[in-house]
């Protein structure tokens, strides 16, 4: 007869498990404080069809991955658009319905809420960013911006992998042969932002076994140096990985660009899964708790 089956012996107390570790599990849900502020994912951009199908991706994997918060996207429009429209207004069109950064930063001022918490949908800081922000009235509550990450450098790998410019599994001490031997990282934003990549393009050529130089997209003739730069080191097929998430560039750009240096290249970072994961990880930096350091 086991143990179970007699009266007088305890049931067993069962033990809680060592919780996964690693940075692709999912992460616990953290407990929000009532009447927290809103987090605002800053979009360096109008609100075209475009930059809202990855601003509405991006805030409802945020949603996901942690109910409860009052999570939006806002737009920095262009020096020609009101910068005090309210939520809901605007022109026909893609914009319309879109709420600018300085609209519901004020809304919340007037209504008397937390400042929202900002999180700039950036990889890394922009002076053209920096100026937009500077000129909104009242307080504004920025975190840093995304980058640089092992998360960017990952994702930047999965979209070279789906443009067929490396291999999809990480190589490491073994050499593979993929569709490029050389790795050009553009960005945008200035050069504290260009310096900044270059942390990104050492995280990428580990990841890859090749080299990976940083430039600046916006900063005629850069690539098309680096590639040169690429080339002379012996590398064949150099291909470009656009370091930036789709809306704080013209699209014009990233196709001229790869063209003038004579690369493929692979598809901005987009609405990349654990992008949400970064963002809320600064939202919630921002308000104090602390995060376990496998997610962040």
């Amino acid at each position: 007869m086991s143990s179970a089956a007699i009266p007088s012996t305890p049931l067993p107390v069962r033990t809680p498990g060592t919780r996964a570790r690693g940075r692709h599990r999912r992460p616990e849900r953290h407990e929000i404080p009532a009447e927290a502020p809103a987090l605002l994912l800053a979009v360096p951009a109008e609100a075209t069809q475009a930059t809202r199908q990855i601003a509405d991706e991006l805030v409802s994997l945020i949603r996901a991955e942690q109910s409860g918060i009052d999570a939006r996207a806002a737009y920095l429009p262009s020096t020609s658009t009101e910068a005090g429209t309210e939520p809901g207004a605007g022109t026909e069109g893609d914009s319309a319905e879109a709420p600018t950064l300085a609209a519901l930063l004020s809304a919340a001022a007037a209504e008397g809420r937390p400042a929202p918490v900002v999180v700039p949908l950036l990889p890394g800081p922009s002076d053209s960013f920096r100026s937009a922000v500077s000129g909104i009235p009242g307080e504004v509550r920025v975190t840093d911006t995304l980058g640089p990450h092992p998360l960017l450098a990952e994702a930047l790998h999965v979209r070279l992998s789906e443009a067929g410019l490396a291999r999809a599994d990480r190589a490491r001490l073994f050499a593979v042969n993929t569709s490029a031997d050389g790795i050009v990282l553009a960005t945008v934003g200035g050069a504290e932002s260009l310096q900044l990549a270059e942390v990104t393009a050492v995280l990428l050529a580990a990841r890859l076994a090749v080299p990976v130089v940083a430039a600046a997209l916006d900063e005629p003739g850069s690539v098309t140096a680096a590639a040169a730069h690429l080339r002379e080191t012996g590398c064949a097929q150099p291909a470009l990985a656009p370091y930036l998430f789709g809306p704080e560039v013209d699209p014009d750009l990233l196709k001229s660009v790869p063209a003038e240096a004579e690369c493929q290249a692979s598809e901005p970072l987009g609405a990349y899964p654990t992008v949400a994961r970064l963002v809320l990880g600064l939202y919630l930096t921002a308000l104090g708790i602390e995060l376990d350091p496998d997610l962040v």
